[in-house]
C-alpha cells in the first residue's frame, strides 16, 4: 500500500509541474487561443490542488470514522445503547 501512495505522489507532482508549466507557456504565446487556454490552465492549477486536498480530507475523516465503528463492535460495546 506504501508503494502505491508514493506511486501516487510522484504523478501528482509531476501533474503539477505540468500545470504549472502549461500555465506559462500559454502566458507567452501569442496566439488568439492562448487567453483562453491561459484561463483554464489558471483556474485547472487551483481547482485540482484543492479538490485533492478536500478528497484526502473526507477519505481520511471516513477512514477514522469507521475505525472508530469497527473498535466499538469488536469491544463488545456500543456507545449507542449508554444514552
Amino acid at each position: 500500500m506504501q508503494l502505491i501512495k508514493r506511486i501516487l505522489a510522484v504523478a501528482g507532482v509531476i501533474f503539477l509541474i505540468c500545470m504549472y508549466a502549461s500555465t506559462l507557456v500559454f502566458a507567452l504565446m501569442g496566439s488568439a487561443q492562448s487567453t483562453n487556454l491561459l484561463m483554464a490552465s489558471v483556474i485547472a492549477t487551483v481547482i485540482v490542488p484543492v479538490l485533492l486536498y478536500a478528497f484526502t480530507l473526507v477519505t481520511r475523516l471516513l477512514k477514522d470514522h469507521n475505525l472508530d465503528s469497527d473498535d466499538r463492535s469488536f469491544n463488545g460495546h456500543d456507545d449507542s445503547s449508554d444514552k
